[in-house]
């Protein structure tokens, strides 16, 4: 007698594991780390490997001595979460903020609701949040790009081409004389400006993000709608009045815009699962991420945007469901 075996979803298997898709994401993410240290030289190398083992550590000390459960670091997730979350920071900020915020990541980002593929809000970005509101000082003095041989002690800080256009509007300045004091659009293409380690790069960013669409890590749904919306929102109101809102392609090359439409919004685990969803979500991330930019007394929104936008996430998924295999829609 044959017996038929029932059992869980999904019956669709390919090669896929979690850790192919995290070493691919961090091999994605070479070229802006490449660019990081160039600009930024060795702060933000030290600064990097301390996120990244600090992170793994971290989640092994947790699961097996809090959760007793098998660790899992060796998947990757924890060494990805340590690089974004120091992409996601100025390169000079001390090694023990930088241990704290390893250990907000994933102690409270990610291990306090059961570990990868529980976690509701990105697990970098928690710990980067957390940075800015406890350390806001340390967590917006900017160093400005140097070469690979900077020391620790030879670090120059200034302001963001955010910043200063968002300040310099506040004091009455002309956008057009702004945006003389700011990197030409090649050098901000290229990274050459003051930023978070691994943000200042828009091209390196882009090369990454095309290597992972190649490799099907991602789908083009969320960056599409994220960048565009950004662009399409800036647009208008620079339409609107060019001499209080910036030029939209300003926005697209400054801060962690890419960084974050790229990698941290596309979190399989806090991004939306349909196609339709995943474009809703992208358009409110960057719809968020202008206004919070344009209206808000922070220059940055794209951190902000992303987690308002993950505690979306699952309204999305429950009202928007992709059609059932072997669903027959009604005429």
């Amino acid at each position: 007698m044959n017996l038929l075996t029932i059992s869980g979803s999904p019956h669709v298997h390919n090669d896929q594991s979690v850790k192919k898709i995290m070493f691919g994401v961090i091999i994605s993410l070479i070229p802006a780390m490449l660019v990081s240290f160039y600009f930024f030289g060795l702060p933000s190398i030290i600064l990097t490997l301390t996120a990244v083992i600090s992170c793994a550590l971290f989640e092994f000390l947790i699961q097996k001595y809090l959760l007793h459960t098998e660790p899992s670091v060796t998947d990757g997730s924890a060494m990805l979460t340590g690089l974004l979350l120091a992409f996601n920071v100025p390169s000079n900020l001390p090694i023990w903020m930088m241990i704290v915020g390893s250990l907000v990541a994933i102690g409270i980002g990610k291990m306090s609701f059961g570990g990868l593929g529980k976690n509701p809000f990105n697990p970098a970005l928690v710990g980067r949040v957390f940075l800015l509101i406890s350390f806001p000082v340390d967590m917006t003095s900017w160093p400005l790009p140097q070469n690979f041989t900077t020391s620790l002690t030879d670090v120059v800080t200034g302001p963001t081409p955010l910043g200063i256009v968002k300040e310099g509007l506040k004091k009455g300045d002309a956008m057009a004389d702004l945006m003389t004091q700011v990197p030409d659009y090649v050098n901000l293409l290229l990274g050459n400006m003051g930023g978070s380690i691994g943000e200042v790069s828009a091209l390196a960013i882009i090369i990454g993000g095309l290597y992972m669409l190649v490799k099907k890590i991602i789908s083009w749904h969320i960056p599409v709608a994220f960048i565009g919306s950004v662009l399409v929102f800036a647009a208008i109101l620079n339409l609107v009045n060019p001499a209080l809102y910036v030029n939209p392609l300003f926005h697209l090359v400054t801060g962690g815009l890419m960084l974050g439409a790229i990698y941290m919004a596309t979190d399989m685990v806090t991004s939306p699962m349909s196609a339709l969803s995943m474009i809703i979500y992208g358009v409110g991330c960057g719809i968020l991420t202008v206004l919070i930019r344009v209206f808000g007394a922070y220059p940055e929104g794209v951190s902000f945007a992303i987690l308002i936008m993950n505690a979306l996430t699952p309204i999305l998924n429950k009202y928007i469901k992709p059609k059932r295999f072997g669903e027959v829609v009604a005429a």
